[in-house]
């Protein structure tokens, strides 16, 4: 069998190291495509080298864009060297350009396509990423399913073939490289805090940084919080900070972009986790730390039992009140099935 996986981005670079990994361990042949989406080094090349992950067999290096042209120039790429290697399957991660660009490409050259992370929804089509998400599940032949939620999704728009559910390779990576974070990457190398002096906080998400108002009311957020917030910067919104009128606080310390070992050694430090991050959502609920999400909804409905996930919008009010609303009870306890781990899971069906 001869896989070829296309990534372009941080989450799938952590996805497909552990899936990557379990293909290797079953002898199942795969070539890995990076389309350069991501291409800051900081955001790409220090995760292959940190997690293991095999050198890709082709860099297209797309770079940043439209997303026409970016998921368009992917496409015209991925033909070419699809067309050449004709391999068995096309095994895609979540829901962005990289993503669609391959399904779609795959599709129409008869090339059967895997979806890692099938049947999330946020039912807000205003984000990129829902269409994303939609059109490669409806292209895709196969569609794993970290949770129940996700079946039941797929079903309630009538996909019910190919459709398995196999658990969250997000789980596989966070109690793997968890494990692994403190003694390779520990706390006081990133920031010089005590663990549970600080706030962990992301924002790179498009509704929140294409929109001068909710990034001010987060900045206004930041400010009224009473211990540090560490926040490692994404390009895109490093950029936008220069044009905003409201300014950083004292007591908010921007870094650079974090590896992935780097990045959960900081969740485990925090006190809470603000973010509008998908996959940030669920790694700091399994590693037992509160949440508060800074958008409308999220696909991880499963993380706000008990109140360890917030939805807290874009309103500076609601944010702050949100830190300091604890969570009742331990953390929900999802994103496995029994039989192994997803990754296994997912070669398993592949074969």
């Amino acid at each position: 069998m001869d896989i070829v996986t296309v990534v372009g981005a941080r989450p799938q670079f952590i996805k497909a190291a552990v899936v990557s990994a379990a293909l290797s361990t079953a002898g199942i042949q795969e070539r890995i495509i990076h389309t350069g989406q991501h291409y800051d080094p900081g955001m790409s090349d220090v995760f292959f080298d940190e997690l293991g992950i095999p050198k890709p067999a082709l860099n297209l290096n797309v770079g940043s864009g439209s997303h026409g042209a970016q998921t368009g120039a992917m496409m015209t790429k991925l033909e070419a060297y699809l067309n050449e290697k004709k391999p068995d399957w096309i095994l895609v991660y979540g829901d962005t350009n990289s993503t669609i660009a391959s399904s779609m490409v795959g599709a129409k050259m008869g090339i059967p396509i895997a979806h890692v992370e099938a049947g999330l929804r946020s039912f807000n089509r205003s984000m990129p990423e829902e269409i994303n998400r939609i059109v490669t599940d409806r292209l895709s032949d196969l569609l794993f399913c970290p949770t129940q939620t996700a079946v039941d999704n797929l079903h309630h728009e009538g996909m019910t073939k190919g459709v398995h559910l196999t658990g969250d390779v997000m789980l596989d990576a966070t109690q793997y490289f968890g494990a692994r974070s403190d003694k390779l990457s520990p706390l006081r190398s990133i920031v010089d805090l005590a663990p549970g002096s600080y706030y962990l906080a992301t924002v790179h998400r498009a509704e929140n940084t294409d929109s001068p108002a909710r990034m001010e009311a987060i900045l206004e957020a930041f400010s009224r919080l009473q211990k540090t917030v560490v926040w490692p910067v994404h390009p895109r919104t490093k950029n936008l900070l220069k044009t905003l009128k409201t300014p950083l606080a004292a007591h908010v310390k921007t870094i650079e972009p974090v590896s992935y070992l780097a990045m959960l050694s900081l969740i485990r430090g925090a006190s809470s986790v603000l973010t509008d991050s998908g996959g940030l959502q669920k790694e700091a609920v399994w590693l037992g730390k509160p949440c508060i999400t800074m958008r409308d909804e999220t696909e991880w409905v499963e993380t706000l039992e008990r109140g360890w996930n917030q939805i807290v919008g874009a309103h500076a009010e609601t944010i702050v009140a949100a830190v300091h609303n604890a969570p009742s009870g331990g953390p929900p306890s999802f994103g496995s099935v029994s039989g192994g781990t997803a990754s296994e899971h997912i070669c398993r069906l592949l074969q």
